[in-house]
């Protein structure tokens, strides 16, 4: 059953012009409603709907030039900046690939999209903003000093829709699917595993024995995962900022993944917060959000493919981290090394 707003739209604009340094996320959730109705109450005052289908909006994306490409989930934020293209649509998955800006794209969770321009004192704030049928965020593009503003006024009218409402319903958030495992098909799992050839036969692998990405790690035993202590996710950011080496970070969303790919220069924490802060990719991490942790490795053609994989209390996949292939492999001996110093859990929870 589709929710409408708990709040009148003019509500929601008040409190978001008495609360300016609110981000969107926090000024959605402290009105208890959804980043997607948050955007929809200012449609007609700085925000408009328009088309949400991905083989729409990224092509406008790229006339903008250099932008902002934000992808996230609750307990971490991908941020780079870049310009769109090589555009590659798909039914049920597509992709847009730059040196900088790096998308894998669902497009059945691109449901509701707006353009929405904010006034501040630096001048206009302007994005395109994608929602899921919950409401929320899938992806966001933000201008900046250096994009195309001239381009915006016409990529607005070509993507607007009829419907102009105010009002946004929303369906119920899926929660996020627990662990699944099969004790009794360990064996099995262990024997097909070693087979791979690549890492994307994996998850149809969990799929076939009726288990999912972290039931497999919990069972699947040495030599293919490690669980990691949870403070591993910053020893390893730290190692990798010190050993200088390229890596491959991944977040994804149901509708969209979001790659970075190089070394990482900067970290700064703030509280609960581990923070990668260089020009062209910045990483928002909560420590604190990271329950499990895994070191995985995978047999491929061109190598074991080595990763580090973050989970929440819920189960959910806050991030995944690969060495960069150099010379045909799949992984680095540097990215190896730091993986075998990431501390194990000492016990395992039940």
């Amino acid at each position: 059953m589709m929710q409408q707003n708990a709040v009148r739209p003019a509500d929601i604009r008040s409190f978001v012009t008495d609360n300016p340094k609110l981000r969107a996320r926090d000024a959605a959730d402290a009105q208890g409603i959804t980043e997607a109705q948050l955007a929809a109450a200012s449609v007609g005052h700085g925000a408009t709907r328009i088309a949400a289908h991905p083989d729409r909006i990224i092509p406008a994306a790229e006339r903008l030039g250099e932008v902002m490409a934000l992808t996230r989930v609750d307990a971490c934020v991908h941020e780079k900046i870049g310009e769109y293209g090589n555009y590659h649509p798909g039914a049920h998955a597509a992709m847009t690939l730059t040196e900088e800006i790096d998308l894998r794209i669902f497009p059945s969770h691109w449901v509701h999209a707006f353009a929405v321009e904010t006034e501040s004192e630096q001048g206009p704030r302007r994005s395109l903003q994608i929602f899921d049928a919950a409401g929320d965020a899938v992806h966001k593009i933000h201008l900046g000093d250096g994009s195309n503003h001239d381009a915006w006024a016409g990529l607005v009218a070509d993507l607007a829709v009829a419907d102009q409402s105010d009002m946004q319903a929303v369906a119920p958030r899926k929660p996020v699917e627990p662990p699944k495992l099969r004790e009794d098909k360990r064996d099995i799992l262990r024997e097909e595993w070693e087979k791979l050839t690549d890492t994307h036969q994996f998850l149809r692998l969990c799929s076939k024995l009726k288990m999912n990405r972290l039931g497999a790690y919990r069972i699947a035993g040495a030599p293919w995962v490690r669980q990691l202590d949870p403070g591993a996710a910053d020893a390893m950011l730290q190692a990798v900022c010190d050993a200088g080496i390229e890596v491959m970070i991944f977040v994804g969303n149901r509708g969209c993944i979001q790659i970075h790919t190089g070394p990482i220069h900067t970290l700064k924490p703030m509280g609960p917060w581990q923070n990668v802060m260089d020009p062209g990719f910045n990483l928002h991490l909560r420590l604190d959000k990271v329950v499990e942790i895994w070191a995985v490795e995978k047999p491929t053609q061109r190598g074991p493919a080595v990763s580090v994989e973050a989970f929440d209390a819920e189960g959910g996949l806050i991030f995944q981290v690969f060495g960069v292939g150099k010379e045909g492999r799949d992984t680095r001996p540097a990215w190896g090394r730091i993986v075998e110093t990431l501390p194990t859990l000492s016990e395992v929870p039940a």
